[in-house]
């Protein structure tokens, strides 16, 4: 699934799982991950900034990728050094634009709920982006900031 990327050691193995589209199984996966930070020394502040852009990744993927169908999974990729953690969250969705998200802070945009997710993710995390299909997201947090 997730290449060779030079945001973390190549060490550093990516744990890999498929998750069926079905929101109960987000915080089981969402524990794994906040205790790997945790024992790798990432303090509260860093750990809050990925447990909310990792839900949010995850919620966007099953229910505006995956349209929330059983019948597709989600694919979750993860893995974390001393100096980053590094996501990726793919659905079997048509994927979209996100330059086309409407801003939510836009005075005609803040009683509509799109674009609240990625507005998060974008703010707590140090790196967001999207594959060319739309429908993979990488998210990168460095410790060091």
């Amino acid at each position: 699934m997730p290449g060779r990327s030079p945001e973390t050691d190549s060490r550093a193995p990516w744990i890999e799982k498929v998750l069926p589209t079905n929101l109960g199984v987000i915080r089981a996966s969402e524990r794994e991950i906040l205790a790997l930070l945790a024992g790798l020394g990432y303090n509260d502040d860093h750990r809050f900034a990925v447990r909310l852009a990792f839900e949010e990744a995850l919620v966007n993927a099953m229910k505006h990728g995956n349209r929330m169908d059983p019948r597709r999974s989600v694919r979750l990729a993860y893995r974390a050094s001393e100096e980053c953690v590094e996501i990726r969250v793919t659905d079997e969705g048509p994927g979209f634009r996100p330059n086309g998200v409407p801003d939510p802070t836009r005075d005609e945009n803040l009683q509509r709920p799109c674009g609240r997710g990625i507005m998060l993710m974008r703010s707590y995390m140090d790196k967001v982006a999207y594959s060319p299909s739309g429908n993979e997201v990488l998210m990168v947090k460095y410790r060091d900031r």
